[in-house]
């Protein structure tokens, strides 16, 4: 169940854009000669820490400007999922992670490209946060994630974030 009922939100297993088990790094589909729009694959941490979660806030110059996300980017090709997520939360953050559990990848189609994020669990292991690439950063308790504004692509995944947390008793239903 999702927290915004759209047509354009499906759940998916790993796609059809594989090649060996690594998932492209991005995608264009054609069909008879005709460019559809760009699939990108992604990879995103829901850091947790002391009972929170961190929310990122994208830049005012990003696509999707100021909207709230889960850090992660883009899967490079012969990279997995994991990989990528190790790789970016260097990049973005400047830290380490240890990945702890998977959460089901999610589909969104936007108007100019489609996005399927693989989310992972994960801790903070080493380094000093520090924002490369976003405005803000931002602690937040589970049952109060929906507050924020999200990147549509990324309602999926926090639904299925407070619904595991309500299960298994971490947050009130």
């Amino acid at each position: 169940m999702y927290l915004r009922g759209n047509n354009n939100v499906q759940r998916t297993g790993i796609t059809t854009h594989t090649r060996n088990n690594i998932t492209a790094p991005e995608t264009k589909t054609s069909m008879r000669g005709l460019l559809l729009k760009r699939h990108h694959h992604v990879a995103c941490a829901i850091i947790e820490q002391n009972g929170n979660v961190l929310a990122a806030q994208r830049s005012a110059t990003m696509s999707l400007p100021l909207k709230w996300e889960f850090p992660g980017g883009k899967i490079e090709t012969g990279e997995s999922p994991q990989e990528c997520l190790i790789r970016e939360m260097q990049e973005e953050l400047g830290i380490t992670v240890f990945i702890d559990a998977a959460l089901s990848p999610a589909t969104y189609s936007y108007p100019d490209f489609t996005v399927t994020l693989y989310p992972f669990t994960c801790r903070q292991t080493g380094g000093n946060m520090t924002m490369y690439e976003h405005h803000a950063l931002q602690w937040i308790e589970p049952q109060r994630m929906p507050e924020l504004d999200w990147a549509a692509a990324d309602m999926p995944v926090v639904s299925e974030y407070m619904a595991s947390a309500v299960a298994a008793g971490n947050i009130p239903a």
